[in-house]
């Protein structure tokens, strides 16, 4: 999330709920007894591309993205990930729920249990992520390389080069200054007051209806308690991170506010496999609210070169 100055920083064979925009809305069973809320397009036997989204977003971060993945003929599943699934949020208040191995493992579950033939459990899938989703994304190819085919992150850079220049960048660490801020107790009815004023306003570069997506699932103080748990359960970037041997495709944005140079350019050093880095000249942190088109042309460029 931009800072803002009021914070000054089982199967998927459930019933489906078609979309104007050619996408179905259903809810996604693991077996930990958990349901993901996702929206999901192409055809079942298509190779799996999961998408995972970041803080303060949701699943309808990849609108834009779908239809055209599935026209391509891939099974493209976007969910609302941990704490954000009403049917997957357990209690904040025990910040081992949202511990970053369980994060990861719902990514390989939700993959796992996302259709059939091509996005079969044990099959490799394509990984998408953007901000914390795209943290997840480095954990799950870092954990499960095996799994995937490629992966594209958006704007999150490589954790170690992220660690590396919270370490030695002072600009970094400024532009990392709102990290903090999550930690706080009041945090919430923070963000909540005036009708969600402060998140409104910190989603720069979005459209009224993009804000209002993400505020009908994260817009409720057990979602976001739930959510700012990914913080507080994480604090330092926490995870076990070594070289990506996963072919990636980094997409930065040049005017990302929360996200500088030192750290994105930094990404490449941490990848040993096929590697891409993609400057959107003008773009901010939110790529695929302000360049969803060019995004979603490069992500689909990196899906042909590294087939399922």
């Amino acid at each position: 999330m931009v800072p803002n100055q009021a914070l000054g920083w089982g199967p998927a064979d459930n019933v489906a709920v078609m979309n104007m925009t050619g996408f179905e809305t259903r809810e996604i069973h693991v077996a930990r007894g958990l349901a993901f809320t996702a929206d999901v397009a192409g055809p079942a036997d298509g190779a799996l591309v999961l998408l995972l989204h970041g803080f303060p977003e949701s699943r309808h971060s990849w609108r834009a993205a779908l239809p055209e993945l599935a026209g391509a003929g891939y099974r493209a599943v976007a969910p609302d990930q941990r704490g954000y699934s009403a049917g997957a949020r357990p209690d904040p208040a025990d910040l081992s729920n949202y511990a970053f191995d369980k994060l990861v493992a719902d990514a390989i579950a939700i993959a796992d249990a996302s259709g059939s033939t091509g996005a079969a459990a044990g099959k490799r899938f394509h990984l998408v992520g953007h901000d914390w989703g795209g943290q997840v994304s480095w954990g799950v190819a870092n954990a499960h390389p095996e799994r995937l085919a490629s992966l594209t992150v958006l704007s999150r850079p490589h954790p170690l080069s992220f660690r590396r220049a919270l370490q030695d960048d002072p600009d970094q660490k400024h532009r990392s200054r709102h990290h903090g801020k999550f930690l706080e107790p009041d945090t919430a009815d923070k963000l909540l007051i005036d009708d969600a004023r402060p998140m409104r306003e910190g989603l720069f570069g979005q459209s009224v209806e993009s804000v209002k997506q993400h505020l009908g699932v994260l817009g409720t103080r057990p979602a976001l308690e739930s959510a700012l748990a990914w913080y507080r359960a994480n604090k330092g970037l926490s995870g076990d991170f070594g070289v990506t041997r996963v072919p990636t495709l980094y997409i930065w944005g040049d005017a990302d506010a929360t996200v500088g140079p030192v750290a994105a350019k930094g990404t490449g050093d941490f990848v040993s496999a096929a590697y891409a880095m993609e400057v959107l000249p003008g773009v901010g942190h939110f790529v695929m609210d302000q360049a969803s088109g060019r995004a979603t042309e490069l992500l689909l460029a990196h899906l042909r070169r590294h087939p399922a």
